[in-house]
Formats: C-alpha cells, structure tokens, sequence
C-alpha cells in the first residue's frame, strides 16, 4: 500500500514515546515530493542492525543521460560512482547520534578503491534507487519521533539531492570515473588477443600508502612505473586513447631482485588488476587476466577429498593422496590443495610469493635430493610442475623468488626490480642457466597429472544454529559463520571489500539449491554467478540489501572448500 510524506510523519509524531516496536507501523511505500521512500526491514531495537530502507527516484527528476549506463562496464562505474556521492552526502548532512544504540545514522557501505559493482544503487531507464541502512532513532527503548521526522524529513531530501540527481553531481568527475571503468574493461579485454595474462600502464603508481591503507603512496620517494622497452606495448582504449605499458607474456614468469626494491609491491598491483580502479588511485591501468588466482600455504586449513597427487604422494602407511582429507593441513599440504582447488575452477594464473609459500613445496635443491631420495620424499616441487602446467593446461604463472636460482631453467621470462623500476633480465638468467648447469634432478614426471572435479554434498553444508533454520554472517573481511561452523578465508588475498565477504556468505546457501551428485563445484559456482548477473544480487535475501558486492567464483569456491562440515564426492 502506497502511502504519502505526511501520512508518514502523522505516524512518526503518534509513534513519539512509544514502544521501539512500535516502529514496525512505518514498513511500507511512502511518496515523497520528488522521490519515494521504501522501508523494507525495521531493526527490533536501536542496538539490532540498522534498518533497510530505499529511496527510489524517477528518471524524469535524476535524469541521467543514457550514455552514462548505455554498457554494462558504464552502468557498474555509474553505480560505484553514486555510491560514493550517497555516502559522502549522508557524512556531510546526517547529524549522527540521536540517542541509544544506532539511533540516527543514515548509511550506504564506503566503497574503497576499486570500481565494483554493488547492490547499493540501482539503475535503469526508470529510475535510480539507494539502498542503505537508517539507526531508527530512540532514548532508551523509546521512539525518538520528532527526530525520525527530521532524519526522514530534512536529512534524507539532502542527501537524495546531492547524490541521486544528476544535475548536482560534478558531471566531469561523473564521466571520469565511468570513462575508467570501461577503459578498464577494454584493456582486459584485450589480454588474450596480446598474449599477456597482465598488463602495468606507464607511470602507474603501484605502492600502497601502508599495509592497512591501499590509498596510493604520495611523497618523493614513489618511483611512477615504466616499463622495460623489451616489454613494452602500446594499446588503443575507448576514451583514454593510446597508452603503452609493460604486457607480462603468457607463460612462466619470475620477478627478482634485491629485498625492499619491489617485488611483492609488483605481484600484489597484479593479483588486485582482477578489479578495476578509481580515477587516482595508481593502478586505473594495471588489469590482469581474470581468472588468475593468487596462491599461497595455509597452515591448518580443512582439505577434503582433494586429488593432491600430481604434487603428493607416496605418504608413510599408504595414505592415499588421489582423494586427500584433512583438517589441519600442514603448509606444503595447504598450497598443493590451493592450486588443484584453483584449476578445477577454472585458473588461467597462478600468482605466487616465495614469502607465503612453503619452502619445501617450492624447491628441493641437489644437496637435499642426494640427502633424502625421492622415494622417500612425498613432495614434487613446483619448479617441476610448472612449465607441464603450461604446456598441458595453459596455465601461467607469476612468481616472486629471490632465493632460487634453478627457477631460471624454467622460466620464460625474468623481470628483475631495481630500485622499483622493472628492469629484463630474461637473457642474463637464461645465460647463468646455461652457465652453471644446475645438479638437482627433475621429480615431475612425464606429465602434472590428474585435475578432478568434484561434487559437494548438499547435506554438508547446514546454516542452522540453535532455534534459527538459518544463521550466517560475514565475519569483517577474511571470516564467515555459517551455522555453527566459522570460515577462515583469511588465505583468499583478492578479496578486498568486506561487501564482498557478505554476498558470498549468502551465496553458499543459495548455491545449494544446484547441489546433486552430478554438478560439479565449479559448475555450481557459475549458475550461481549467472543467477546474480541475470536476476541481481536480491536473490540472495528475501529482504532487498544494499551490502553485497560482486565476488568471483574462485572466492566463493574457495569458502566453501574451507568450510569444515563439507563433504565432496569426485567425478
């Protein structure tokens, strides 16, 4: 039932002293001058979670013009970029603390620095609609009126004005941020064509301000990035036009060089070019292949009926290692689980650190081979699947080491860091190769092995805790709690939007709905990707939610793989 403003602030002054739950009465359409105002969810009381409202305008009165939403790439940049504008308004123009508990925030999620599409704003020919949460404003347990009306009244109108019409907005800054976005996109888009898994503009910034800021350092000490003439290219972009940069061939590639001279700085703009970023953050022009998932060890980490053989086997009493499970994988254990886990969805690059890596799943040099025999090593070393990765499933790799020399025999291409500045060293290394014959013994085999998918058990996955069917919730960034069970994802490093953590949270349970014993992980992580992107994000809650943002399959794979109850059979 539709209802008008001053219906709503007939009610808002009856509710005044009255009851917290009383607040329920104001559910419902509620027509304003120039917007309408939906509340979806009213809070129990001020210390529960906010309130779920929308504001919807019509077309006719934000008139944004359809070039700036005429392409997906522009529609999510048009979105991230009113997300921005809704948040700094409701900061510039909502008063705060009015009472007890949340009483008397206005709030939309703060986006960081990448461009992501969220289900805080909606866009489309009709209109434009806000999602966020309102602290409903009382003293004690009792409803705070005239301040609801002056929150719904006074403070909601600004905020709608300065972020949801478009003549308000600043239109050059508007197009800028859309504009980066789909050069991003395009320049993505042309990866494959180049044979490159990632591209690094000219003059990016890549270091961030500190490791709990990714805001770009700024100061005389940022090096602006260039690239080696051996690797440059140029490229055409929609809007920016020709840029050229340093294009990472597909292939085995090794980043060296001093400590401190930024190798890791390098892998980790790499890993985060899966997303696209903000006018002035440093990286609006490193993109990277999207399925490339970073990979490192995870000590204590639940593995279950994964097929770790083409890097495991032979354990002590026969354990098999065709159908691995544990629930407290050791580092070398966790990293081989890792990557089988990545290639059955579907990894194009893998992106490794040495620094987060287990040494001896990295390499066994000759002194240790001649030490301890490989019939009584269970471990093969990366540097012997590597390049059968490549040539049998065209899978990349990118890989910080700065401790091993043997990794040059292997490897295509070498880019050693000097002073923050990429310097080609493919030569040098491969002439010290041929230089200095290498003594280890290749431990790979004649060929990786064996990739199986598997199935997860529909009856593994229980969201239930005490009285509540259902009870899952993201955790900050890196945790999730599903039942009675907490996911530790702290080891899926390109996971940078706490928005991201709540979607996939919710999308576990959604994806059981595809669960049988015939559709493989993999399988189901993209029915539920395909779901999200034909239906949107509201088909995970029954109450529509402005705090989800888009995630990639391997993420949601990745929790589900972590979650401790799971049981998988194999194909």
């Amino acid at each position: 039932m539709k209802r008008n403003k001053q219906q709503l602030r007939n009610i808002l002054n009856q509710l005044d002293g009255k009851s917290y739950k009383a607040y329920q009465d104001i559910k419902g359409q509620f027509e304003f001058d120039h917007f309408t105002v939906i509340v979806d969810h009213v809070q129990g009381d001020p210390f529960a979670k906010p309130s779920r409202i929308r504001v919807r305008v019509s077309q006719r009165i934000a008139q944004f013009p359809g070039d700036t939403f005429q392409n997906r790439s522009r529609e999510i940049g048009l979105r991230d970029f009113l997300a921005r504008c809704f948040y700094q308004a409701a900061k510039r123009h909502t008063r705060g603390n009015r009472g007890t508990g949340q009483s008397g925030s206005i709030r939309m999620e703060k986006p960081g620095q990448e461009i992501l599409e969220r289900s805080s704003v909606i866009i489309n020919n009709d209109f434009v609609e806000g999602r966020f949460v309102m602290g409903l404003p009382a003293f004690g347990r009792r409803i705070a009126g005239q301040h609801a009306i002056a929150m719904f009244f006074n403070e909601l109108p600004a905020i709608v004005t300065h972020s949801l019409i478009y003549k308000n907005l600043n239109q050059n800054t508007l197009y800028k941020h859309i504009e980066t976005c789909e050069d991003a996109d395009a320049l993505r888009e042309k990866l494959e064509e180049q044979q490159i898994v990632s591209f690094i503009a000219d003059g990016s910034i890549l270091p961030r301000a500190s490791g709990v800021d990714p805001r770009p350092l700024t100061g005389g000490n940022v090096v602006p990035f260039q690239s080696p003439d051996s690797y440059r290219l140029e490229v055409e972009l929609p809007n920016k036009g020709k840029i050229t940069g340093m294009g990472i061939p597909q292939g085995i590639t090794l980043v060296v060089g001093g400590g401190y001279h930024g190798k890791s700085t390098l892998l980790k703009a790499i890993e985060n070019g899966v997303y696209n970023h903000i006018p002035g953050d440093g990286r609006e022009f490193v993109v990277t292949n999207p399925g490339a998932v970073k990979i490192r060890a995870m000590d204590g980490r639940n593995i279950e009926k994964v097929d770790i053989s083409p890097f495991i086997n032979n354990l002590p009493f026969e354990e098999d290692t065709t159908a691995f499970s544990t629930e407290n994988a050791s580092g070398s254990t966790s990293q081989a689980a890792n990557i089988i886990e990545a290639l059955e969805i579907g990894a194009a690059l893998l992106l490794i650190d040495e620094d987060t890596s287990a040494t001896n799943f990295m390499i066994r040099d000759h002194r240790m081979q001649e030490l301890v025999s490989k019939d009584k090593e269970p471990i093969t070393p990366f540097i012997d699947k590597a390049r059968q990765l490549f040539e049998e499933f065209k899978v990349s790799t990118i890989l910080v080491i700065g401790g091993s020399g043997d990794y040059f025999s292997v490897a295509d291409n070498v880019i050693g860091m000097k002073d923050y500045l990429p310097v080609d060293m493919s030569h040098a290394a491969h002439d010290i190769a041929e230089k200095y014959k290498t003594e280890r013994k290749p431990e790979g085999g004649e060929s990786f092995g064996t990739v199986t998918s598997r199935s997860p058990v529909k009856e593994s996955l229980d969201p239930s805790r005490g009285r509540k069917a259902v009870k899952i919730a993201a955790k900050g960034l890196h945790s999730i709690s599903f039942g009675t069970y907490t996911i530790d994802i702290s080891d899926l490093e390109q996971m940078v939007d706490m928005g991201q953590t709540k979607a996939i949270a919710d999308a576990i349970y959604y994806s059981t709905r595809f669960m049988n014993e015939n559709r493989t992980l993999n399988e189901i992580a993209e029915k539920v990707l395909m779901d999200i992107h034909e239906k949107g994000f509201d088909i995970l809650d029954r109450i529509p939610s402005g705090e989800y943002v888009a995630f990639r399959k391997f993420e949601l794979a990745g929790a589900i793989n972590r979650l401790r109850s799971i049981r998988m059979k194999q194909k």
